[in-house]
């Protein structure tokens, strides 16, 4: 009894191992983030800067020029490309491959800052940046549309009501927002007239903002009492600009309605998104780095009644697209594949050595060690997405092919009469060199892939 109960803990210990590992492959596979394509944390920043009504020659002798001088003082930065368009500057760093990113972004906003009093001073909003990685695709795509409002409506609600709410969801990373731009008031001088009063751009320009300026008023007091003036001095609608007056000629004062056509508009004009062949205004939803990409669109999508809801009724809110498609698909296509493969291994060994425990042994196998696979890939914070998963297909097929060799060697030597430790053990020791022949022969096809050469960051936009 004490020469056998060793074997007999021993298999009770593995079972246990084999069941402990199964299970934390579960949990782990369930909290794993899915993602399109690995998370790779590459050195690359792109830099935004808008000046609506900014010609490309403007913004980039202007925004693009000050900010690229301070950005050549920044370490490390191997290349850096800027293209400017209407009213847009874009600006691209990419660092060393060591380069920590976190590190480099803080070096960019101080860069910014730096810069700031070089920039031009009507610029609406400090440049903005981001930090580039190769899964950096909107997740998922909203529209909003109207029939009767128009695009600077839609923006408003979009930028001050939409983003907001789903920025705050759980795995939201960022939220852009195209095709449009807030409301506005376009003055289009007319020259013709503002030289015939002989008027200046600028005198009307200085006359316009000091017009529009939320300052203090002052308080009044009659000794005991104090009460603060709280008059607004700002304009918002056209019919408010039309009075203004601008200068005056032979007595009379000139308004600005005689010297310009002034509408009700929005700050871009240029700047639009269609969909079903109406305007509308795009939603971009980016996930964070290492969040689950299924679950967060999930979240968003059961809070898009309570935003509808909170929205004006004469606007529609839509999904337009959906990165999470394939995505699920994919999973669901490996996870399919998975389970079919080790029916097939167990009905074929079955089939062929007609034995229970036998045919247990390279279900048993895959199983563990797919589950272990997923608590490894947790543990160094791998996802789920395309390349995993093909790779996870790929080395199941190695770890059947490993355990079928090992396990009919051992049935063979169990039918010769060897006691099953023996034959297990003397079994393993004889496919040693074929099961390593055949999975270093299998390993090497994909060698080449690790001496492809290119830059990822070059397919980034």
């Amino acid at each position: 009894m004490n020469i056998s109960s060793p074997f007999i803990k021993r298999p009770v210990a593995t079972t246990l191992l084999a069941v402990g590992i199964a299970l934390a492959g579960m949990i782990a596979f369930k909290f794993l983030p899915v993602a399109s394509l690995p998370l790779v944390d590459l050195s690359a920043i792109t830099v935004t800067a808008a000046l609506p009504g900014a010609s490309p020659e403007n913004m980039a002798s202007s925004v693009a020029t000050p900010l690229e001088k301070q950005f050549s003082h920044i370490a490390g930065i191997t290349a850096m490309s800027s293209t400017s368009t209407l009213g847009v500057t874009s600006i691209k760093l990419t660092f060393d491959m060591g380069r920590d990113v976190d590190g480099a972004a803080r070096d960019v906003e101080a860069a910014i800052n730096a810069a700031r009093s070089y920039l031009p001073t009507n610029l609406p909003a400090n440049p903005t940046y981001r930090k580039l990685d190769s899964a950096r695709a909107p997740v998922l795509v909203l529209n909003l549309a109207s029939k009767t409002a128009d695009s600077g409506a839609l923006y408003d609600t979009a930028s001050s009501i939409i983003q907001q709410k789903i920025s705050q969801i759980s795995g939201v990373g960022q939220v852009s927002i195209l095709g449009g731009s807030l409301p506005a008031v376009r003055i289009e001088l007319n020259p013709q007239q503002v030289s015939h009063y002989g008027l200046g751009m600028q005198n009307i320009a200085s006359v316009i903002s000091s017009q529009n300026a939320n300052r203090p008023k002052g308080q009044i007091s009659d000794g005991d009492t104090v009460a603060d003036v709280t008059a607004n001095d700002q304009i918002r609608k056209a019919r408010d600009y039309a009075p203004l007056v601008v200068g005056s000629r032979d007595g009379a004062v000139v308004r600005l309605q005689d010297v310009a056509t002034i509408t009700d508009s929005v700050e871009n004009i240029r700047s639009v998104a269609y969909v079903n062949g109406k305007e509308s205004v795009s939603l971009l939803v980016y996930c964070a780095p290492g969040a689950n990409v299924i679950s967060t669109v999930d979240q968003i999508k059961s809070e898009l009644p309570a935003i509808r809801a909170s929205i004006p009724t004469n606007q529609q809110l839509l999904v337009t697209g959906d990165l999470t498609t394939t995505i699920r698909a994919s999973v669901r296509d490996v996870e399919g594949t998975l389970v079919l493969s080790i029916i097939l291994v167990v009905f074929v060994v079955f089939l062929f050595l007609r034995n229970g425990r036998a045919t247990l042994i390279p279900g048993v196998a895959v199983t563990v060690s797919v589950m272990g696979t997923f608590v490894v890939m947790y543990l160094c914070g791998y996802t789920l997405d395309n390349l995993s998963l093909m790779a996870l297909a790929i080395s199941t097929g190695f770890v059947v092919d490993d355990a079928i060799v090992v396990m009919e060697n051992t049935v063979r030597l169990m039918e010769l009469g060897v006691l099953p430790m023996e034959a297990a053990l003397s079994g393993s020791e004889e496919t040693g060199p074929t099961v390593l022949s055949m999975s270093s022969s299998l390993i090497a096809v994909f060698i080449p892939i690790l001496f492809m050469g290119g830059d990822p960051r070059a397919a980034l936009p």
